[in-house]
């Protein structure tokens, strides 16, 4: 699932405990592969008992799932066995959770908010005009439901693989080793970059 944006396989690799989650905006090659599967080898001699390893649909043209899953199958032999899932749309649907209502109310209020206000700022002009800042998209950026005008979103996106050109979920990624207790050294400071928490407003 998600195309090129390994959001999906990221998120979804922290919240289970994942040991590597393969996606389109980290490259890697078969040395990492090779340790992945090296760590998760000598994970099962210990009394963990279990991996997990996520693929993102596009993070690769040539390791492809069944190429991943026969990589791990094979050099895993005698230590572990693989077993391979498609997810497909198999999550897409179903009832809504109290989150998607209560969300979707909140942004169709704002919404209709501001419709409303773009119509009374042309109110008597005879004619109706639009501007850059009439063209927009609403969703939510740090933290608060904004409306983006569509001319600004163009600059900051990546049209050929449809997603954001800086993602800010990217800087979770060193946490997925650290967390899989992986050997190797972090630096994932970022001192002068924290942003104070906004009040959410609607």
């Amino acid at each position: 699932m998600g195309g090129y944006c390994g959001y999906l396989a990221n998120m979804g690799g922290l919240a289970a405990g994942a040991d590597a989650a393969y996606i389109f905006e980290e490259p890697f090659d078969i040395r990492d592969l090779q340790s992945n599967v090296g760590h998760l080898t000598e994970k099962m001699k210990t009394t963990i008992q279990r991996g997990l390893v996520l693929r993102n649909e596009s993070c690769s043209e040539n390791y492809t799932t069944d190429f991943i899953y026969q990589l791990y199958s094979e050099e895993g032999k005698g230590v572990f066995d693989c077993r391979k899932n498609v997810l497909g749309h198999m999550q897409q649907g179903g009832a809504p959770s109290p989150f998607d209502r209560n969300f979707g109310t909140k942004i169709s209020a704002r919404a209709m908010e501001w419709i409303t206000a773009k119509l009374k700022e042309a109110r008597g002009r005879g004619k109706k005009f639009t501007t850059d800042d009439s063209i927009c998209v609403l969703g939510i950026s740090k933290r608060n439901v904004i409306f983006q005008p569509v001319a600004e979103l163009k600059k900051q996106t990546d049209f050929e693989h449809r997603i954001p050109k800086e993602q800010w979920w990217l800087k979770l990624r060193p946490l997925m080793k650290i967390l899989a207790k992986y050997k190797a050294s972090y630096d994932v400071s970022d001192s002068g970059q924290l942003e104070h928490v906004q009040p959410w407003s609607v």
